[in-house]
């Protein structure tokens, strides 16, 4: 399944379960993760998505650990399913 589709249907499915949800743009900031997800709870997590055996670029992981430094939650989501269950887990 290609990226883009596993995007969308986990964004759709954090949507569905009252998630906001905001596709980062960070221009200048190589590495950032694609998604911002911001549960009713207040909780905040970044949604690095790839296709599935794809893994995140150097610079990416660079970013990933910056975050986790930071107390911030990182998911590299590589399926639906894994997706569903981060939202579930976090939601």
């Amino acid at each position: 399944m290609l990226e883009s589709e596993i995007q969308r249907r986990v964004i759709q499915y954090a949507r569905s379960k009252r998630m906001l949800c905001y596709k980062m743009d960070a221009t200048g900031h190589i590495g950032v993760p694609d998604f911002l997800c911001l549960t009713a709870g207040g909780d905040v997590f970044f949604c690095e998505f790839k296709q599935l055996g794809k893994k995140p670029t150097p610079m990416q992981l660079r970013e990933h650990v910056r975050l986790r430094l930071n107390n911030i939650k990182v998911y590299i989501v590589d399926s639906v399913e894994y997706g569903m269950g981060i939202i579930n887990e976090n939601s």
